[in-house]
């Protein structure tokens, strides 16, 4: 399908983005991360690397692993929202080179960086919440995630085994979906943008190292069966965590999903105003979710400068808050991460039934 268009900027934007760019010449600061990121970073990649020595080189008895496999999942994730997460925006560093090591991160854990970019930088930062673009929306067989899907029986108890669904998203993704995307060298309908051979050899050789690293050495040190189990519950926690941050983003009971017009294939808002009715921060007030999740309880403000790193947040989330209140426009906030739970099973729910 042809990707719709939106509506020409209003003063709102241009507003908005004045006054961001105020806040950070008055303080002399750069949008880019500093050293509560790096810090952050580095207790991160190193509590991943000690667990998975611990695990597969000096391998507890059974209850202590599976512990610790739930927590190398969390960190896994976590190190998906904080370094990744950045690095792929371009927000980590003003350093481009470091920018491009942080979003290789996401390589080493199984998937891919090259597909991820254009997939969520892309297609989702600019389509947000509109079905048979963002990718983001697309779980079928086994999920309906906005009216305009086509229901299916299956639909009417997903409000009950999505959290099953959302477990296996980690694995699903670096075992499957990657290739898909690879071999087919699309997004849904949108193309790739033409690979290097830098860019091939790269995919390649970090599948490999992920092989290795998480089947071959594990296998090869505890055998199959408890490398099995210990993986699974590695990769289904990473897969629930990933799932549930992402989704209270977007399909929640506030959030909209827009349809195009048929006549012109336009979205009946600015780009910048469709963001804020597609998308919901939650529990920003706690400090422990905003640092584990890399500020992404905050996406309206990622949403609307992701080049700015989740570390800046909390201080420019006031200004758009306020900005937003003067111009009349929605601002959907949950404020607390349970409610915004409460709401996605709500919306789940919603759809379950038949149109």
């Amino acid at each position: 399908m042809a990707t719709p268009r939106f509506l020409q900027p209003t003063g709102f934007h241009a507003e908005l983005k004045n006054r961001i760019n105020q806040y950070f010449t008055d303080r002399g600061t750069s949008p880019t991360g500093n050293y509560k990121l790096y810090t952050k970073a580095i207790i991160l990649i190193s509590s991943l690397i000690l667990l998975y020595v611990h695990l597969v080189f000096f391998t507890p008895n059974v209850w202590v692993a599976l512990l610790e496999c739930v927590l190398l999942g969390g960190v896994t994730a976590a190190i998906g929202f904080n370094v990744m997460h950045d690095g792929g925006h371009g927000s980590f560093s003003k350093k481009k080179w470091l920018n491009e090591l942080a979003g290789l991160s996401l390589n080493v854990m199984g998937a891919n960086i090259f597909m991820w970019t254009t997939k969520h930088n892309v297609i989702h930062h600019t389509y947000t919440n509109i079905d048979g673009v963002d990718d983001d929306l697309d779980a079928r067989p086994f999920l309906r995630l906005c009216e305009n899907q086509k229901h299916l029986g299956i639909h009417k108890y997903q409000h009950f085994y999505f959290w099953g669904a959302y477990a296996m998203l980690y694995i699903y993704w670096i075992f499957f979906t990657d290739y898909v995307k690879y071999f087919t060298q699309k997004v849904g309908d949108i193309p790739l943008k033409k690979m290097k051979r830098a860019d091939h050899i790269s995919f390649w050789a970090f599948k490999v190292q992920h092989f290795i690293m998480f089947v071959v050495v594990p296998i090869y040190m505890v055998g199959f069966l408890p490398w099995l189990v210990g993986f699974l519950v590695y990769g289904m926690f990473t897969g629930l965590v990933l799932s549930i941050v992402f989704q209270l983003a977007h399909t929640v009971e506030d959030a909209h999903f827009p349809v195009a017009t048929v006549e012109t294939n336009k979205i009946e808002d600015e780009w910048a105003i469709h963001q804020l009715r597609t998308t919901a921060n939650f529990a920003t007030k706690n400090k422990v979710v905003s640092w584990l999740t890399g500020g992404l309880n905050f996406q309206i403000e990622h949403h609307l400068f992701p080049k700015i790193s989740h570390v800046h947040y909390p201080e420019i989330s006031k200004i758009i808050k306020q900005t937003c209140a003067e111009y009349k426009i929605p601002y959907i906030e949950y404020e607390k991460t349970r409610t915004a739970i409460a709401s996605h099973i709500s919306h789940l729910r919603y759809l379950a039934k038949a149109a």
